[in-house]
Parts: structure tokens; sequence; C-alpha cells
């Protein structure tokens, strides 16, 4: 029998690049989760946009057992069933006519990065290697793909970085147009930047940045890693707004927590990638596309994408309801699903005191950097259950303005 392990366990044996909550959860069913102690919380973190249709969804469970039984990994000497069905599915539903598979977000950046600067030396040769990008962006934790985001506190140590890479201010479009020339081969935004903030960029700074693109010969690249697969609303973001790229990545929602992750694009662009160029050991993996495959089936239905700003406008009234007596939000934002509150006053940058104050209450949030609160329920939470979480928020906000009032009383 395994010896019992604890939070203590993790400090003993794990690399400390996390500093996880002192409680560990163990069972999760819809959005609820109970931990060691058998504590019940609410999820509003659905492990960071990942679980869109919450734990252990019964058709999701179904297929993983059915395919469990049948087969569980091929390399990329051969194709798989559950891959191809998937692929034919994201091709269905989307611009892209072609699909390569991986594992993460970080690796379906990687590859889209990869396949740009292919792209642009196959057609204009080795000079057009620049990559435009944004301040406080996020696309993944390799090397390139840390490089390429616009947060220099996650480069630090790490130098030499890649080179020709190029930071904007987001939704400006004048840095846009100063930055993208002959010699850029891809421009990278995420419609909404998640970890920068909860920003949602502007229908006209993705539409200058697709002329921009198109004027310059240069490849658009939308990171959907986290906005994607539903949680804006539409199956994807780009269909919201209206502006195509030319690649975009799609991971976390995709797999409802079984790690797979995909690269979309057109047939022109694909095509640069040749027998030997990229590859992945475990993308395409056939028990992370059945799973893929049901988890669009499921969420790519008019009920679930219009539940998604039903939900959106639901929580929006409860976090004005929670400002209204304590007036600690400067902002509340975002797209579909994917929410932030901007913290002010005496909260500022102590987003993650709330979020600790709220896993007492059994609320589980998140942080999107230090000022920022963010919210990433279950594209399907129950509307009870979305309540009962924002009346633990409410109850979580009021213990620390209590507790704040008392430290500001005179001795």
């Amino acid at each position: 029998m395994s010896a019992p392990v604890t939070r203590q366990t993790f400090d003993e044996v794990m690399v400390p690049n996390y500093a996880p909550a002192a409680f560990v959860p163990v069972k999760g069913e819809g959005s609820r989760l109970w931990d060691q102690q058998g504590k019940e919380y609410i999820d509003f973190a659905s492990g960071i946009a990942v679980t869109s249709l919450g734990h252990l969804h019964p058709e999701l469970t179904r297929v993983l057992h059915e395919q469990v039984d049948r087969l569980w990994h091929l390399s990329n000497t051969f194709t798989n069933e559950p891959a191809l069905r998937l692929a034919r599915r994201l091709t269905e539903t989307t611009f892209a006519e072609k699909v390569f598979f991986c594992n993460s977000g970080a690796e379906a950046n990687e590859a889209a990065l990869k396949l740009a600067r292919r792209y642009a030396f196959d057609h204009f040769g080795g000079s057009k290697t620049g990559i435009v990008s944004c301040k406080q962006a996020f696309h993944g934790r390799t090397l390139f793909t840390v490089s390429v985001g616009g947060q220099p506190k996650y480069t630090e140590g790490f130098a030499p970085l890649p080179g020709d890479l190029n930071h904007i201010e987001f939704n400006n479009l004048a840095a846009a147009e100063a930055a993208i020339n002959a010699g850029t081969c891809a421009v990278i935004v995420e419609p909404v930047q998640g970890e920068g903030g909860v920003l949602p960029a502007t229908k006209a700074y993705l539409q200058k940045l697709r002329e921009l693109c198109d004027q310059h010969n240069a490849l658009l690249i939308f990171d959907e890693v986290q906005i994607g697969v539903g949680r804006s609303g539409a199956l994807y973001a780009y269909q919201a707004y209206g502006v195509t790229p030319d690649i975009l990545t799609s991971a976390k929602a995709l797999g409802n927590g079984f790690p797979v992750a995909a690269m979309l694009t057109s047939n022109k662009v694909a095509a640069s990638f040749v027998v030997g160029t990229h590859g992945s050991t475990y993308g395409g993996n056939p028990m992370a596309c059945v799973v893929a495959d049901k988890v669009l089936e499921l969420i790519d239905t008019p009920a679930v994408l219009a539940g998604v700003q039903q939900r959106h406008e639901l929580i929006k009234a409860g976090l004005a309801r929670i400002n209204a007596k304590y007036g600690i939000f400067k902002d509340v934002r975002g797209m579909g699903l994917l929410m932030g509150a901007e913290l002010q006053g005496e909260f500022v940058n102590k987003a993650k005191d709330i979020v600790n104050a709220a896993a007492k209450h059994g609320l589980l949030v998140l942080v999107a950097g230090t000022n920022v609160l963010r919210i990433v329920p279950s594209l399907i939470i129950a509307e009870a259950d979305l309540q009962e979480g924002l009346a633990r928020l409410e109850a979580a906000v009021a213990e620390l303005v209590a507790a704040n009032a008392k430290q500001a009383q005179p001795a």
C-alpha cells in the first residue's frame, strides 16, 4: 500500500517552482471539489480555464473508458482514428484546413512560431524572421514562447534569449503600424490577454493587425489557448471578432483536463512543415483525441455557447452587488467566462489575499497578476453553484474589509 501524502510532501519531493495551496483536492464532480479533509469548494478556477465542462463529466468519462480498452499510444509513424476524427471536426468548424496535435499550449505556440519562420524562409528567404508580440502577453514557458511573451519577470535569469522579437503595447494601433514591416514573419496576439490582466482586444486592433500582416506578407497568429473552445461565447474568439488568423493555437479546455493541444492553419501555410521539420511523441494520442473530440461536440452547441454569455451577465451582476457594498473593484472586464475584476483602494495588489480568503470560505478563484481577480468557471456551471460561489466570494471580501478596518483603528 502506498504511503500517505500531504501538502508537506510537496515541499519534500517537488521542485519548488510552484507554491500550491495548503490543501490537496482529491475529488471533483461538476463545479465542486473536495480536499483530503472532505471540505467542499465551488470551482471558479477550472484548472486555469481547463475543465470547461466541469469535473467528471459523464460523457467524457465514458469515451475515455472506452478508448482505454482499445488503444493507448502509437508513434507518429502511424496515424490513428481518434486523431483523424478530431482533426476533421476542427477543420469543419473553423477556418483551418490542416491541424498539428501536441500536448500543451506552450507546445502549440512553439509549433506556430516555428512554422511562421519556416514559412517565411520558404517563401521570402532567411532575412524575414521578425516576430511581433504584445507587452504583458503570455504564450507559454518554453524558452521561445516565454521570450515572445512580453513579461520580463518570466525571462529573468534565462538569457541569452531567442532574438528578433519586438514587444508592443496591446491595443495600440500606432505601435502596431510602427513595428510591423517587411522583416516581420509573424504577429502573435491573444484575443483576450489572460495572464496580463484579462484584457480583451478591440476589434479595431485585431483588424489592424490583419491588415498590416497582409500588407507585409506576415502571418497572423491567434493564441486562443485560454479563450478558445467556447469560453468567449463562440467556439473560438476569432469568430466573434470577425477577424481570421493564419494560425490559431488551442489547448487548455480542448481536453477538459486531459493533456492535448492543437495548432490550426491553412493548406498553404501548413505546406512548410514537410516531413521531419517538427514533431511530438505524444501529439495525437488516441486517448487525448477521443476526449477532445467529445469536448468539442458538447461545447459547440447553441445552448452551451449562449449559456456562456448568460453566466457572464450573472457574474457581472454579482460582482456589482459586492462592489456596491465594499467598493473594492475599479473595473470588471473580460469576454464570456474569462472575467477579471481589477482591485482599487486598500485592496490594490492584494488579489492573492482575496484568493486565500475565498479558499477558506470554500471558493476556488484565480489571480491575473497582483491586482486582478480572475474568474473562469465551467461553461456549464449550474446557476445555483454560481450564486453560491458569489456568496462565498462576498463573505471572503467582507472578512478582509473588516480585518483591514480593525487594523486601521488607532490603538
